[in-house]
């Protein structure tokens, strides 16, 4: 069975910095978020399968923010994160892993686009995204494409994503239009809520088909703001799915792991290989 993982490597390195804040008092290891990263991949590639890709944001700013100018920028990350985005880029090559570090795109391009192709294929079982990020919703199919949200501890395929927004995942562009997403920035059309949007969009199909009366003047702002929510799948991504296959860290990875005082890490990265 060939299962596709794409992990959400921003997301991660988010999530493991945080975590190590909760014990560590403000002391951060230069490249502890780092570590946690490659510690999750790892545990992918241990338990779950050998195809993984993990997509990173290199920079938090993409095409969006010439469309609307309150989008989310990297304005207000702590520097002592900061700092590990490249790392982590260079982390994850010398691990062998497949990582794409998103400039003009986001790294929520990168998974949609990585999806794409993978569901594509007749040889691939199952995607697994995993990220909480509503936004990848959109790209869920059926039960072959799923997204796994690692925070509510919860594995949604279509029937989940209708159940959690109340709209099928194809719709989740004009739902997020509708509602807005705190997190990317943009308000989402006033007066409409959770419950109003998926009433609407269940009753009249995407924003473009509405009856010029449910929105008036407002439908130039939401065809703006589900331009923001839709996600690219042309990104350059890989070209088949054999491509994230791992085959073993590099020979860089002994050394990083030396330096990033993981030797367990890189202890566990060996047996994988070994287990190949």
């Amino acid at each position: 069975m060939t299962i596709v993982h794409l992990v959400d490597g921003t997301y991660e390195l988010f999530r493991h910095f945080y975590g190590l804040r909760r014990f560590n008092k403000g002391n951060d290891r230069p490249l502890g978020a780092v570590v946690g990263v490659l510690g999750t991949v790892l545990e992918l590639i241990e338990q779950e399968g050998l195809h993984v890709g993990v997509a990173t944001d290199h920079v938090v700013e993409s095409f969006r923010n010439a469309l609307w100018p309150g989008y989310k920028t990297g304005d207000g990350i702590e520097p002592a994160l900061r700092a590990q985005f490249e790392p982590l880029e260079d982390a994850l090559r010398a691990m062998g892993v497949t990582v794409w570090p998103m400039v003009d795109l986001e790294a929520d391009d990168a998974l949609a686009s990585a999806a794409h192709v993978a569901a594509r294929d007749r040889q691939v079982d199952k995607v697994c995204i995993w990220t909480p990020d509503k936004d990848l919703a959109q790209c869920v199919r059926a039960e072959r494409v799923v997204q796994v949200d690692r925070k509510a501890k919860v594995i949604r395929d279509a029937a989940g994503v209708r159940a959690k927004f109340g709209v099928a995942p194809e719709l989740i562009p004009d739902y997020l239009a509708l509602v807005g997403d705190a997190a990317d920035g943009y308000p989402g059309v006033s007066g409409i809520g959770a419950v109003g949007a998926a009433r609407l969009l269940t009753t009249h199909g995407p924003i473009e088909r509405f009856p010029p009366q449910v929105l008036g003047e407002r439908i130039t702002e939401a065809l703006l703001f589900k331009r923001l929510a839709t996600l690219r799948t042309d990104a350059p991504v890989m070209k088949r799915v054999d491509d994230l296959r791992w085959r073993g860290p590099k020979r860089a990875f002994a050394a990083w792991a030396e330096a990033a005082e993981a030797g367990r890490l890189a202890k566990r990265c060996g047996e994988a290989a070994r287990a190949l």
